[in-house]
């Protein structure tokens, strides 16, 4: 919680203390309102008391109550405006650190836990903040004031506060004993929910497909239920906090009434009208008491979850991305231009873990095609991965343009890389928004640079058909797209950037032959001056390469053009006749 209070802003810390001021001057006010109807009772027991002058402290009570009421609206406004500023920063705090992650730190959390941070955590704050300035900081307030306010009376009384007070604070430390370590399990079960209903959602065609809907309800029926049962726990607990107050300020009131008929029965006839004001007076000072431990027991209720709430976000926030930007930028070496090394390369995902590359060593010229075939699993994605420092090698050095990847700045390097991913990734908007995607040296794109973008991608047609060509909708992930459409439209994202480097990560799977083979045509003739490294399964895709290097395990089994491969390399001969046949291979399909 410490971590969090630093982040407060001077202009938030100003309308905090502004909401403490009002919540004292409106405590005042309403601790002043028992002394007039002392001031009335004394007078209603005074013979020849007129009605005018009634009129003076009863239009008093009204005006304190009325200003009261203004100052707990001042607070309210204060409290809310605080707690939007402050947790819609928090949240864009959040959002940017997780921009800035790596895939490690990413799989560190997981996707789901990160949404649930970002949002329900962040609530649970927000609801401490507006709580907090509203109600909690009046507890005390209300309750030291009352309690100077009837030190003094009868010692009786002031024995029933004391029980009281000491019931309370027992009773609420018993209680909250019980439910805090409840609540950080409710948080995981919270995170492990949202996984489950997101991997249902994500792959509802398949559990549709294999009928599985069984099998997902009572994964999630499990994962609820236990949930459900936590909540219950600790909201049973939490619902027997306010009875117990009750009963303790139903109890303050019976003891004192109870004394104070002892006390006036014994006093002269003479003093009893006094006693009796100072016992109402006393009466409402109490309640006060009581109320004020009362609104404290309220950040009992949100205190502990907004706790374990508060540690996940800092977790998130202290967190730096194992990516860093070097201390010095390098400037690269323009003769180098286009050129990617691999120098004996190894990578682990984790120090402890086996190697997933090793030992890989190639040269990529400017202009020249490299590709990477190899069964699944052997590391090829993860290869062209480390290229735009996705990850950091765990030995040997990547150099692009002659200079080491680590000493680029990460936005330089990311602009000499255009990357299509395995799985076509669209955001939803129009397609002029998902071609001109981020900031590189062409960026703002003219629409001349879309359309060829998109010509040289293979998605010209299909665009051009639509009513609003470049304006046309994006649905959120590209659905309304097929998925050789967004495979096109990815690539003609990555085209438009101008790269010096095409990764291409597999990014022809989703095609089917024809225009595969155009589009590297295509590539072939018109970006003669990019570096393009391809993985691909089809060898059709990847045998006019300039170098292939075939993965196995994630060490290099062999490398040359496909003619070489196909007479020296037994794994590369083995994933090549499994596809094409030998007529095909000698002659190129």
């Amino acid at each position: 919680m410490k971590k969090l209070a630093k982040r407060i802003s001077r202009k938030e810390w100003g309308m905090i203390l502004l909401a403490i001021l009002f919540t004292c001057f409106s405590v005042y006010l309403e601790l002043e309102v028992p002394t007039y109807i002392s001031k009335i009772t004394d007078l209603l027991g005074t013979q020849g008391t007129s009605l005018d002058e009634l009129w003076q402290p009863a239009g008093m009570m009204v005006g304190m109550s009325f200003f009261a009421f203004l100052s707990a609206v001042a607070v309210g406004f204060f409290a809310s405006r605080v707690a939007a500023s402050y947790t819609s920063r928090l949240r864009s705090d959040i959002f940017n650190r997780v921009l800035d992650y790596s895939q490690t730190e990413i799989k560190k959390f997981s996707i789901p836990s990160l949404l649930t941070r970002t949002t329900n955590d962040i609530t649970q704050v927000q609801m401490l903040i507006t709580m907090g300035l509203q109600v909690v900081t009046r507890g005390p307030i209300m309750a030291i004031w009352a309690i100077g306010k009837i030190l003094g009376h009868s010692e009786y009384w002031l024995w029933a506060v004391l029980v009281a007070v000491i019931v309370n604070v027992l009773m609420t430390t018993v209680l909250m004993t019980l439910a805090f370590p409840k609540q950080s399990l409710i948080q995981s079960l919270t995170d492990k929910l949202n996984s489950i209903t997101r991997e249902s959602l994500t792959g509802i065609r398949v559990v549709r497909a294999y009928n599985a809907e069984k099998y997902q309800d009572e994964k999630f029926a499990a994962a609820n239920d236990e949930l459900t049962r936590l909540n219950l726990f600790v909201n049973r607990l939490m619902a027997i906090l306010n009875p117990i107050m009750m009963g303790i300020s139903s109890g303050l009131s019976v003891a004192i009434y109870w004394i104070g008929a002892y006390v006036i029965n014994d006093a002269a006839p003479t003093a009893r009208l006094p006693l009796f004001s100072d016992m109402v007076v006393f009466m409402s000072y109490a309640m006060q008491v009581v109320m004020g431990f009362l609104l404290m027991g309220a950040l009992f209720i949100v205190l502990p979850r907004t706790m374990v709430s508060a540690k996940r976000i800092n977790q998130v926030l202290d967190l730096h991305s194992s990516i860093q930007n070097p201390a010095q930028v390098q400037l690269a070496d323009e003769n180098l231009k286009g050129q990617v090394e691999f120098k004996d390369v190894t990578f682990r995902y984790a120090a402890n873990s086996e190697a997933v590359i090793e030992h890989v060593s190639f040269r990529a010229e400017a202009g020249q095609t490299v590709a990477f075939i190899g069964s699944t699993g052997s590391g090829k994605s993860t290869l062209v991965n480390l290229i735009p420092r996705f990850y950091d090698v765990s030995a040997g050095e990547i150099l692009v343009d002659g200079v080491n990847v680590q000493d680029y700045g990460l936005e330089d390097l990311r602009n000499k890389v255009g990357y299509i991913p395995q799985k076509a990734v669209l955001f939803s908007g129009d397609v002029k928004g998902n071609l001109d995607f981020g900031r590189s040296q062409e960026t703002p794109l003219s629409e001349e640079a879309m359309w060829q973008a998109l010509e040289l991608a293979q998605s010209k047609n299909f665009i051009e058909d639509k009513e609003a060509g470049l304006e046309s909708e994006v649905a959120q992930g590209g659905t309304n797209f097929s998925g050789g459409q967004r495979q096109r439209l990815a690539i003609a994202r990555a085209l438009a950037r101008k790269p010096e480097i095409l990764i291409f990560d597999d990014s022809f799977s989703a095609l089917d032959y024809k225009t595969d083979r155009v589009l590297r045509q295509e590539l072939a003739e018109k970006t003669k001056s990019m570096t393009k490294l391809i993985v691909a399964q089809r060898i059709s895709t990847i045998m006019d390469a300039d170098l292939i290097l075939v993965l196995d395990q994630g060490k290099v089994v062999g490398q040359g053009t496909h003619k070489e491969l196909l007479a020296t390399n037994e794994v590369y001969q083995e994933i090549a006749y499994s596809q094409l046949s030998k007529e095909e291979l000698e002659h190129g399909k």
